[in-house]
């Protein structure tokens, strides 16, 4: 293994269980977020959470000392010789016939915590260039009573009288195969081989309480309605003082007054008068980066697109940015006084537009009528 558990909680490859227990606690206590937030000092933690979840557990351990992976399930690396396919071995018959719960030994009390998952409201701006955010969790932590152990100070959990440490107990009945020996967890303990005689006040034995701490997220540039950030060891304690699970924060995008976003490109519609549109303008845009000036070319069309590059949003994964994209819509005047009036018929004489032909074109299809007309002419 890269990682020797033995040196991470200072202790002997023989250490008893009790000396590996006593070991977590006092680093527990030294390098817990709430008394020491430094990120080198949480994984330092996290590692000793980690070391304790397999030095603490007897099969795991046995598995570690033998140069095995511990964190691997004998199911996914499959059994050596078995004639049964992948992760299917023949002492895994012989366990479902006669037992064999003395062999896999008692539970931990130490078990991985749960994800957490908080949405955090962002604006448009917040999106497109990130942005950093104070957050409240309430949360499972390790309790500061018992450091995770469950009993009360001063006691220690004992080694279970009806079980006898080995978190089963066995029970033997005829059938038609001859005596069967059958194995179920311990009714008293639980299966976890040993019983805790005066619980923790605090945390009622379960070897964490709940609190709120604030945490600072770094929201990156380029997310999107949806985008979860993973942050790793920070969701919930699990039981014992087990590592903590993952805290995801999933991204709510705000909607913008003006702009409505494509990816990571931006859109908004402009709607001037005829005039100017004709004669062509300089418009004030507020865009994310400040104001400028929309430039109208004289002559510009209803439904002609204007785009700015470089105006949308940063992409996620990179340095480059999407497009502002201005869509252009033309009003046409209506309700003339008599004088409007006059000036609009003088100006069609003059482009001799006073009975215009017009143009006319196939009208525009949509996806499902052009895949029609394909098969149709097919």
């Amino acid at each position: 293994m890269a990682t020797d558990y033995y040196a991470v909680l200072g202790v002997r490859r023989d250490a008893t269980q009790e000396e590996i227990k006593k070991a977590y606690r006092r680093l527990a206590r030294e390098l817990h977020p709430d008394v020491n937030p430094d990120p080198e000092t949480q994984e330092r933690f996290k590692e000793i959470g980690l070391a304790y979840e397999v030095l603490s557990d007897p099969q795991k351990r046995q598995v570690y000392d033998l140069g095995g992976d511990p964190t691997r399930s004998s199911a996914s690396s499959g059994a050596p010789g078995g004639g049964f396919g992948a992760g299917f071995a023949f002492s895994d018959i012989m366990d479902a016939f006669f037992g064999g719960g003395a062999s896999r030994g008692p539970r931990s009390r130490v078990r991985r915590g749960q994800d957490a998952l908080i949405r955090v409201e962002i604006d448009l701006s917040e999106a497109a260039f990130g942005a950093q955010r104070d957050i409240q969790v309430d949360t499972a932590v390790v309790c500061p009573t018992c450091a995770g152990d469950g009993a009360a100070p001063g006691t220690s959990p004992v080694t279970c009288d009806m079980c006898r440490g080995r978190g089963e107990v066995s029970q033997v009945t005829r059938s038609f195969l001859g005596q069967v020996m059958t194995s179920r967890p311990c009714p008293q303990c639980q299966g976890y081989g040993t019983v805790v005689p005066t619980p923790c006040v605090e945390c009622a034995g379960d070897g964490r309480v709940r609190t709120r701490r604030t945490l600072t997220v770094k929201i990156p540039p380029g997310v999107d309605n949806g985008t979860r950030i993973q942050l790793a060891g920070e969701g919930e304690v699990g039981p014992g003082a087990g590592p903590a699970g993952d805290l995801y924060i999933e991204i709510v995008e705000e909607p913008h007054p003006i702009f409505q976003r494509r990816g990571d490109d931006l859109h908004c519609t402009v709607t001037m008068p005829m005039t100017a549109a004709s004669l062509g303008t300089k418009i004030p845009l507020e865009t994310l980066d400040g104001s400028v000036e929309l430039d109208i070319r004289p002559g510009t069309q209803s439904g002609q697109a204007i785009t700015l590059r470089n105006r949308g949003i940063q992409h996620l994964r990179g340095t480059s940015r999407g497009d502002l994209v201005v869509h252009v819509e033309v009003q046409t005047p209506k309700n003339l006084d008599p004088e409007q009036e006059e000036l609009m018929r003088k100006l069609a004489r003059l482009r001799g537009e006073e009975r215009p032909a017009g143009t006319f074109a196939p009208g525009k299809q949509g996806l499902f009528s052009r895949i029609k007309d394909a098969i149709n002419n097919g």
